[in-house]
């Protein structure tokens, strides 16, 4: 019986390795990934991934902290929305950049809900986003996708880091971002964008 089992079992580890791969066979290479390619593969799975010139990126899994603080500042942007007719969707949700380029922010808005960007497969553009840094490549969010944003002409891009307790808002001038303010603890974060809105960076990186 144990040895049944067990033969049972190899032939299906056998079947499973095959067909994986079958599968990676099938798979573009690194650096030969398309939009097209990109778009099924995001529809299979229900890991975080983006795009870039070519390549996959996956996303690390969010941490409970990481959610925590994400839940309270979409809250906060939501209530906003909800006064000016715009909309805001937390992660995941595709947005296109440009040709080949397709990023997840942790948090997106248009300030109008009938902005023709908006799609429902993924949006075409967007008026703000909002990464949290996550510890396994602070990089990806504050250099990477500061160039990739930049370059989409998104007008404005939040960059909420827990390792160094601070909120960096950033504003687009002509092609790059400069800052419009680095908000640490003890202080109000705001928007350039909104010029009513703020959150207390306490209440954010506290959020639980």
């Amino acid at each position: 019986m144990v040895t049944t089992m067990s033969r049972s079992a190899t032939a299906a580890d056998v079947g499973r390795k095959q067909h994986e791969e079958t599968i990676l066979a099938l798979l573009p290479e690194p650096g030969q990934w398309g939009e097209q390619d990109y778009l099924w593969l995001t529809n299979h799975t229900n890991h975080l991934v983006e795009l870039v010139d070519g390549h996959i990126e996956e996303l690390p899994m969010p941490t409970e902290r990481h959610q925590a603080i994400l839940v309270y500042l979409f809250l906060a942007f939501r209530t906003l929305m909800q006064s000016s007719d715009g909309k805001v969707y937390f992660s995941p949700l595709r947005l296109r950049l440009r040709s080949g380029n397709f990023r997840e922010p942790d948090l997106i808005l248009l300030r109008s809900a009938d902005d023709p960007r908006r799609q429902n497969d993924y949006w075409r553009g967007a008026n703000l986003v909002l990464e949290v840094v996550s510890p396994d490549d602070p990089k990806r969010d504050h250099v990477d996708k500061r160039a990739d944003y930049a370059q989409a002409g998104i007008p404005e891009y939040w960059i909420v880091d827990p390792q160094a307790a601070t909120i960096k808002v950033l504003h687009l001038d002509g092609a790059h971002y400069a800052e419009h303010g680095v908000f640490g603890r003890g202080t109000t974060a705001s928007s350039g964008l909104f010029a009513d809105f703020s959150v207390n960076v306490d209440a954010v990186l506290d959020a639980d």
